[in-house]
């Protein structure tokens, strides 16, 4: 009972942690809290019996995880919660603690410093295009990406308004941020003054 305590302890410490400064939905904050406790109880259950574990190995191959990829922060946390929980289970109480205390506090210190978000990632945006069907939109748009551009990649074209128009999107980095408006107002000559939006660079959930 005390390793399961001090595994929710631990569980609870790094859902705070988790939950500091960064988007997260209830479910997941749970799962950290009570992920280190189930697998503390497992390991406990295993310890020395070679047929617990391999039938507990199987239980768990049962288990079928139907919930969308995450993050590669959320995958990191499971781990470090199930860690945890593989420390107190063992027994090793204090070495649970440090291990849990330390790497919440590394993981909240680089959220604080906000490393990965300096200038590069300012420049990183997300450039959506609406064309009229009738125009022939390859190499329309390029030499303007280029001026304007350090690099650009379009990662999708689809039919929107009923198959009357086209939506082109592009992964760009910006030469400089202050020219902006410029960019758009060449796109909008180009595209017959249709919509343009140009917002920050949001990877996709699983990306790691």
């Amino acid at each position: 009972m005390i390793c399961v305590l001090c595994a929710l302890a631990a569980g609870l410490i790094t859902a705070f942690a988790y939950s500091f400064r960064s988007r997260s939905t209830k479910s997941f904050i749970v799962t950290l809290a009570m992920l280190p406790a189930v697998v503390s109880v497992v390991i406990m259950l295993v310890n020395g019996n070679i047929g617990a574990g391999v039938a507990t190995a199987g239980a768990f191959s049962l288990v079928r995880f139907r919930s969308a990829q995450g993050s590669a922060k959320e995958i990191t946390m499971l781990f470090l919660a199930m860690g945890s929980g593989l420390v107190f289970g063992m027994g090793f109480l204090l070495y649970g603690f440090i291990y849990t205390i330390l790497l919440c506090a590394v993981f909240m210190i680089l959220n604080i410093t906000g490393i990965g978000e300096g200038r590069l990632k300012a420049l990183q945006k997300t450039l959506t295009i609406t064309v009229p069907e009738n125009l022939d939109f390859d190499g329309v748009f390029e030499p303007v990406l280029d001026k304007f551009t350090e690099t650009h990649t379009m990662t999708q074209v689809k039919t929107t308004n009923m198959g009357s128009m086209f939506r082109l999107k592009y992964d760009v980095t910006l030469k400089d941020l202050s020219k902006s408006k410029e960019l758009l107002d060449e796109i909008r000559i180009r595209n017959g003054n249709l919509e343009v939006m140009l917002g920050d660079y949001t990877p996709a959930v699983g990306e790691l």
